[in-house]
């Protein structure tokens, strides 16, 4: 019998996980506190490394593991083919590879609520936006630069100084000096 390894993960670093996998044993647990729009995840990537054939990958749900249908299928599609179990607790699934056809429905089927679910999120947030900018309650974000610091950016990058020299003076990324660069 292999480890039972817990995946925890929340959207946002103010919110808290303890009541996902809340009194299930565990012998190792991984926490990310980030979206779950895509797998660029670090400790859903150490999970992935770190599990082996015989484990137990224990998740308190699917939208936690993944909220897009094809990411989720993907990965406990490849977990289970390493011969590692993936178990869902609330909705009270595992998956080990030999699974049977209603368990692959409901896989596709809850994937897909979550996967709907984070676009009616982000749907509210446009919505939400329009609406305070509509009434001049949203300005957008606040410029990484003064004005006078943009001009000698600009200044200075037409002189041909190094964009990663300049995003380190400034203290902003090189995505940015290249925004000012390009504005």
């Amino acid at each position: 019998m292999g480890q039972r390894v817990g995946y925890l993960r929340v959207s946002t670093v103010d919110q808290n996980t303890e009541r996902q996998l809340d009194g299930i044993a565990l012998d190792k647990v991984f926490t990310d506190k980030a979206s779950g729009k895509d797998t660029n995840r670090p400790e859903l990537t150490r999970a992935l490394e770190y599990v082996r054939e015989g484990d137990t990958l224990v998740v308190h749900s699917m939208d936690r593991l993944a909220r897009n249908l094809e990411d989720l299928r993907r990965i406990v599609r490849e977990l289970t083919g390493r011969g590692v179990r993936v178990e869902f607790v609330k909705e009270s699934l595992t998956f080990t590879g030999e699974d049977s056809a209603m368990n692959t429905l409901l896989l596709s089927m809850l994937g897909a609520v979550a996967e709907f679910e984070r676009s009616m999120i982000l749907e509210r947030q446009r919505e939400g936006i329009a609406i305070a900018k509509a009434a001049g309650k949203y300005k957008g974000r606040k410029a990484a630069l003064s004005q006078d610091q943009a001009r000698e950016l600009i200044e200075r990058l037409a002189n041909g100084e190094s964009v990663t020299a300049l995003a380190g003076e400034y203290g902003v990324s090189r995505q940015t000096v290249y925004n000012y660069r390009v504005a």
